[in-house]
């Protein structure tokens, strides 16, 4: 799932092709420089993950770096499958990488063991708040934050026009809109899986709810509370308009490229890489996709709804070849001038890291609809162990399925507060 988010930037996005500056294959460790002394390295390593910065930008930057601070900088273009385990291999070792990009999730684990830097002089930088958070631990900054990216709901223009559906701006108007695709087509009005649980804690958070609470120095589950049985509720009445299973999430079948271009779906939610691989799929069946796009909504057209925020940060190794310019790699790379570059460059297509850019996304367009959620974006506890709760079987899911399938709320949600706590709170 994490590998999902974190490429999900949009479907202006889907086409920025990256390219190493330096070798893929040079580990960096024999031009790192001097085991983050003070001495200029000839050169620095920088990982970044595939999809995440196009080429140009990536190479004017360095350009950039190079002429400003003599020294060289070497890209080397990471995968996410298996990155979790490269980075912890990486950070344990000296002059491997200066600096890393990192799924937004990822900060509290690599700081907890050492891994990475304090960087303390960005932290008055003005990041996105809830990027910020995830850049964080105890107060202490520990990367910074790159993009974002979030879902949003993809439709099926024809056949909303077909059943005269209007595209909703709040809860209401959303039930209401399905209640007339299914009254007047024969379409699916949504696919909803019952395990979608990243879009159920966003109804949770609109309620003022979250999956578990921090209670003194641990965590516990919090699903046994008013505000999520009030966002459970909303999911559960979404999905009664769907077909989709109530035991599998959006993966299984996935949804884009599995469903979508095979069944009649009139609206689905979904992130920009999901949106990109169902156009290409109805696309090579000879057919044409027509999709539009807008935010979750909210309770009130004041505020759409919470939309879990996905995304990257850049963190400097705490066994850096050299530290210090690491730092200053990272400081460029999002300053304002070169963070403006970089939203430009993708297109629109990510959620800006920085108050101060601006992003343009085309009208019409899953990025315009992603950016207008940004600022209601939510996260899961940003702790150690909430990898454990992620891990199968997910209490969260068996949660939402039993609830969907019937059973009693109260006890479901106390079954999976038990195993929550349980979870989170291992190392």
């Amino acid at each position: 799932m994490k590998r999902k988010l974190m490429a999900a930037i949009g479907v202006a996005a889907m086409a920025a092709g990256v390219v190493a500056c330096g070798s893929d294959g040079d580990s960096g460790k024999d031009n790192a420089g001097n085991g983050g002394g003070g001495d200029k390295p000839d050169a620095i390593t920088v990982w970044i993950m595939t999809g995440s910065a196009p080429d140009t930008w990536l190479e004017e930057l360095n350009t950039a770096f190079e002429a400003e601070h003599g020294v060289d900088v070497k890209v080397e273009i990471q995968e996410w499958n298996g990155i979790q385990e490269k980075i912890t291999t990486a950070l344990s070792e000296d002059g491997t990488v200066d600096v890393l990009e990192i799924g937004n999730t990822q900060t509290v684990g690599f700081a907890a063991t050492g891994g990475l830097a304090e960087l303390g002089d960005l932290g008055g930088e003005p990041w996105n708040a809830t990027m910020l958070e995830s850049a964080q631990v105890d107060g202490t900054l520990y990367s910074v934050p790159m993009y974002g990216a979030n879902r949003v709901v993809i439709y099926d223009k024809a056949i909303w026009a077909e059943a005269g559906a209007e595209v909703p701006t709040t809860r209401e108007e959303w039930i209401e809109a399905l209640e007339t695709i299914e009254a007047n087509t024969d379409a699916q009005p949504i696919y909803l899986p019952g395990q979608s649980w990243y879009v159920a804690g966003g109804f949770i958070a609109d309620e003022g709810g979250a999956f578990a609470v921090k209670e003194g120095e641990e965590w516990a589950g919090s699903l046994n509370t008013p505000q999520a049985q009030a966002g459970m509720e909303f999911y559960q009445q979404l999905q009664e308009f769907s077909t989709a299973p109530k035991d599998t999430d959006e993966a299984t079948p996935q949804q884009s490229v599995d469903v979508v271009p095979n069944e009649e779906v009139a609206s689905w939610i979904g992130l920009g890489w999901e949106a990109g691989g169902a156009i290409a799929a109805i696309e090579e069946k000879g057919e044409t996709a027509d999709f539009g796009y807008f935010p979750i909504p909210g309770k009130t057209a004041d505020e759409p709804g919470h939309v879990f925020l996905g995304g990257s940060n850049l963190a400097v190794a705490e066994r850096a070849g050299s530290k210090e310019y690491a730092g200053k790699w990272l400081e460029m790379a999002t300053s304002q001038e070169w963070a403006q570059k970089y939203v430009d460059a993708m297109g629109g297509g990510v959620v800006p890291n920085r108050t101060d850019v601006t992003a343009s996304p085309e009208a019409g367009s899953f990025a315009e609809a992603m950016v207008q959620a940004a600022n209601v974006g939510y996260l899961p506890p940003l702790t150690t162990g909430w990898a454990n709760v992620e891990t199968d079987p997910n209490p969260i899911k068996e949660f939402m399925t039993k609830v969907l399938n019937g059973d009693d709320y109260a006890a479901a949600a106390e079954a999976a507060d038990a195993e929550i706590t349980d979870r989170i709170n291992r190392e």
